[in-house]
C-alpha cells in the first residue's frame, strides 16, 4: 500500500464480490487494492473521495463505428471517444466498416492505426473484417492483433464491404476457427430480406415489416450449423428478434461455442413509440415491439444473451430523411448507453451490479481484455463515477458526437456520469476534458 498515487473512496463501490463502501488505492495505472472504507490513507497518496456516488469499473463497448479515415463527417476518434468518455466508457473495439479503408487487410488496420493513436480519449482495440475475397488475410491480421472478425450474411450497407454466402462463411470460418480466433456476426438471412415487403416513405410499420424476425433467426440457425460442425467460436452481433431465443438457447446447452450481444436501443425503445418519418430510430435489424422487448431482458436476466454493446452507427444528418426505406441505418449511442441501459433497468428490478457484468465484465471477457471490467487488485484503473438516482433530460447540443442525431433526444433518463478514469487519470469531469489519454489495444496473446 506505500507504494499508492492515487486512493479513490466511495460507499458504493462495484466489485467482483458485490456492491460495499471500499477505499480503491492505485499506482502506476493499476489498481493494487480494494480496501475497508476506512482503511488508512498512504502516506503521499492523493484521495479522491466521491461519497456516495458509485464506483464502477470503466464500461467496455465492443460494438462502434468510429468511420475514422475515410467518412469522419459521420463521425471519428476524437468525437467519438470524447462521447464515450463522457458516457463512462473507458474502451472500446472499433468495427471494421464504414471507415475507407475497411480494416480487411494489416496495411488497412496500421492507416487506421495511425489516424487513431493521437486522437483517442480512451484506449482502443480494432476488429477485422471477413469478406469474400480475403481469407488469406484473416490470419496475419489475428497475428497483427485484431480482437476478431466481422462478417455480414446479407448486405452492409456499403459496397466496399460485401456479404458472405453461406459456402463463403464456411471457408472464412474455418480459417478463423484453425487459428483460434472469433467471427462475429451480422446475421440476418437476404433471402428472407428480400422475400419481405419493401414499401419505401415515412412509416416505420413498413419499414419494420421490411425487416422481418425470421430473417434474423434463419440466418443465426445458419451461423450456429456452421460454428457446430467446425467447433468454431462465433458471436451474435445486436440481436433484435426474442424469436431466436430457444433456439440460442438450445445451441449453447449442447456445447457450441456461441455468445450473444444486444444493445441498448432494443432493450430501452419500442417499435410502437417511433414515430413515422423519425429515422433517428431506424437500425438493422429494427426495434421490435414491446412484448418482444420483455423477452431480450428476460434472456439478458438468465445469461441467455451475455453483453450489451451500443453499435454506435453515426451518420450525417442529411442521411437521416423521413423516408425508412433509403435513410442511414444506425443509432448513435455511445454517450447515453449506460444512463440509457440503467434507466430501464431499475425499472425492471435488476440494480447496477447486473448493468456492470453486462456492459463491463462480460464485454472485456468476450475479448479477452483481463486487464479491463472489474474493480479487483491487478486490472487497470480505469472507473466511472455515478450518480444513479440523479437524472438529466436529453439535449441533442449537449452530446459529444461529431453529428448530434439522437433517438433519445428529450427523454429523461436517470444516472448522471460525474467523472470518468483511465488508468487512474481523470479524463473528464463535469464535461471537462482533459488531452487524449487513451492507448491502441490488441488481442492478448
Amino acid at each position: 500500500m506505500s507504494d499508492a498515487e492515487l486512493v479513490l473512496r466511495s460507499t458504493r463501490v462495484i466489485t467482483p464480490e458485490g456492491t460495499r463502501a471500499a477505499t480503491v488505492t492505485v499506482s502506476a495505472g493499476k489498481i493494487t487494492a480494494v480496501l475497508p472504507y476506512d482503511a488508512v490513507i498512504p502516506a503521499g497518496a492523493r484521495l479522491e473521495d466521491v461519497g456516495d456516488h458509485v464506483l464502477l469499473p470503466g464500461l467496455v463497448d465492443t460494438h462502434v463505428h468510429v468511420n475514422d479515415p475515410g467518412r469522419t463527417e459521420w463521425e471519428g476518434f476524437w468525437t467519438a471517444t470524447r462521447a464515450a468518455a463522457a458516457g463512462g466508457i473507458t474502451t472500446l473495439i472499433d468495427m471494421p466498416l464504414n471507415s475507407l479503408p475497411p480494416t480487411t487487410t494489416v496495411d488497412h488496420l496500421r492507416t487506421k492505426q495511425d489516424v487513431a493513436r493521437h486522437k483517442a480519449h480512451i484506449d482502443v482495440g480494432f476488429w477485422g473484417g471477413a469478406l469474400p475475397d480475403n481469407v488469406k488475410d484473416l490470419r496475419p491480421l489475428h497475428e497483427a492483433g485484431v480482437f476478431g472478425f466481422k462478417s455480414f450474411l446479407s448486405p452492409s450497407g456499403v459496397d466496399e464491404f460485401p456479404h458472405l454466402d453461406q459456402e463463403q462463411l464456411a471457408r472464412s470460418l474455418a480459417e478463423i476457427a484453425g487459428f483460434g480466433g472469433l467471427l462475429i456476426v451480422h446475421a440476418e438471412d437476404p433471402h428472407h430480406l428480400a422475400a419481405a415487403p419493401q414499401h419505401g416513405g415515412p412509416k416505420y410499420a413498413d419499414f419494420l415489416a421490411s425487416r422481418p424476425r425470421d430473417a434474423e433467426d434463419t440466418a443465426i440457425a445458419a451461423l450456429v450449423a456452421q460454428a457446430r460442425r467446425l467447433d468454431a467460436r462465433v458471436h451474435v452481433l445486436h440481436l433484435s428478434s426474442s424469436d431466436a431465443l430457444p433456439l440460442i438457447r438450445a445451441a449453447r446447452a449442447e456445447g457450441v461455442r456461441l455468445t450473444v450481444e444486444t444493445c441498448p436501443h432494443y432493450l430501452t425503445l419500442t417499435a410502437e413509440e417511433v414515430p413515422d418519418g423519425a429515422s433517428e430510430f431506424k437500425c438493422c435489424p429494427p426495434i421490435r415491439e414491446a412484448a418482444n422487448q420483455d423477452l431480450l431482458w428476460e434472456a439478458l436476466a438468465d445469461g441467455t444473451i451475455d453483453c450489451v454493446v451500443t453499435d454506435h452507427s453515426p451518420s450525417t444528418a442529411d442521411l437521416k430523411t423521413d423516408d425508412f426505406a433509403t435513410a442511414w441505418g444506425g443509432i448513435s449511442g455511445l454517450q447515453l448507453s449506460l444512463s440509457a441501459v440503467w434507466t430501464e433497468a431499475r425499472k425492471r428490478g435488476h440494480g447496477l451490479e447486473d448493468v456492470v457484468r453486462w456492459m463491463s465484465t462480460q464485454t472485456a471477457a468476450l475479448v479477452g481484455l483481463g486487464q479491463k471490467g472489474a474493480i479487483e487488485a491487478g486490472r487497470d484503473a480505469d472507473f466511472a463515477v455515478l450518480a444513479p438516482d440523479e437524472t438529466f433530460t436529453v439535449d441533442p447540443a449537449g452530446l459529444q458526437h461529431r453529428n448530434r442525431v439522437t433517438a433519445y433526444a428529450g427523454r429523461t433518463l436517470y444516472g448522471v456520469v460525474k467523472s470518468t478514469w483511465l488508468r487512474g487519470e481523470r479524463i473528464v469531469a463535469d464535461g471537462e476534458f482533459t488531452d487524449p489519454k487513451g492507448t491502441l489495444l490488441s488481442r492478448p496473446r
